[in-house]
């Protein structure tokens, strides 16, 4: 068949830490190949992507128009810099000023656009999940560190760099005074309390508390006093919490609790349960943020 009979696709790319989660998608954004791939060395990462998108290409009979990437940080994302989708300095070993993004579209041929991680999971929850119709959000991932992206007044926030709210500083939980925080630069940061590695040193693993655990009001506590931060800072009309510490039976409902205690009818804009919420993309949101991130840059 002539590379004229072939279908015009995209590619999306959700780079975590640890996985790489790989899409193959229809020019509607509707997904036809996905793959998630281990992290290890760039090299051997980057090689297993290029594999994984140039059979799916074939077996698909396409080519790929366009492809986007939601990567972890942190990473160059000012598209008129020498180093775009660059890995800046980073504790993995090996990806410190890896052009990640450089490498893909050598090897498959595309031009690729990046955005990090959590903001590539903003925008697509709010062209198709839980901030869709609203005009302004903010998405927080808990994960090993803890990220936020804030879209508001038409674009993201910060842009063409992004917001550190892992490292602002909070009220210590009364029952949290002894922590000193994992945080290396901060100590008892945001990060520092209430990242899944910060739960870890302190309490051990957290998918095996319970839920009525006192670690869950300590994280409940920060979270909220996170989601304060970013509503009487910014007004956006959705705070999301997302990553695997929020998939703890009863936590998002204990923040609400706690932000309506820290907030104290101050601000009342909307009812909390709509104002707070988890991803409706789930686990997908970052990857649909490739795809998002892939389709725009096929319309430019």
């Amino acid at each position: 068949m002539s590379g004229s009979d072939q279908k015009q696709v995209l590619g999306g790319i959700d780079a975590g830490g640890t996985t790489f989660k790989c899409v193959l998608a229809g020019l509607d954004g509707e997904i036809i190949a996905r793959k998630r791939i281990p992290v290890s060395v760039p090299e051997a990462t980057i090689a297993s992507v290029t594999a994984f998108f140039r059979e799916a290409l074939s077996m698909h009979n396409a080519t790929m128009k366009s492809l986007g990437v939601a990567s972890f940080g942190p990473i160059d994302i000012d598209p008129a810099s020498d180093s775009y989708g660059t890995i800046l300095e980073t504790p993995k070993p090996g990806w410190a000023s890896c052009d990640l993004c450089g490498r893909l579209s050598a090897a498959l041929g595309v031009p690729v656009h990046v955005e990090t991680d959590v903001n590539g999971a903003l925008l697509a929850e709010m062209a198709w999940g839980a901030a869709k119709g609203c005009a302004s959000a903010a998405y927080v991932t808990v994960g090993t560190g803890i990220g936020a992206g804030i879209y508001t007044g038409g674009r993201l926030l910060g842009h063409p760099v992004h917001p550190e709210f892992g490292h602002i500083r909070l009220q210590r939980h009364p029952k949290d005074l002894g922590f000193k925080g994992s945080c290396v630069f901060h100590g008892d940061c945001l990060e520092g309390l209430a990242s899944a590695k910060a739960l870890q040193d302190r309490f051990g693993d957290p998918a095996a508390l319970p839920a009525d655990h006192l670690a869950w009001e300590i994280e409940a506590y920060y979270l909220a006093q996170a989601s304060l931060s970013l509503v009487l800072m910014s007004r956006v009309e959705r705070v999301i919490l997302g990553g695997g510490i929020l998939l703890a039976d009863g936590l998002i409902e204990k923040v609400r609790v706690a932000y309506d205690m820290l907030m104290n009818g101050y601000v009342k804009d909307r009812a909390t349960i709509e104002l707070i919420s988890t991803p409706g993309l789930g686990d997908d949101a970052g990857l649909k943020g490739g795809i998002l991130l892939a389709m725009r840059g096929a319309g430019d």
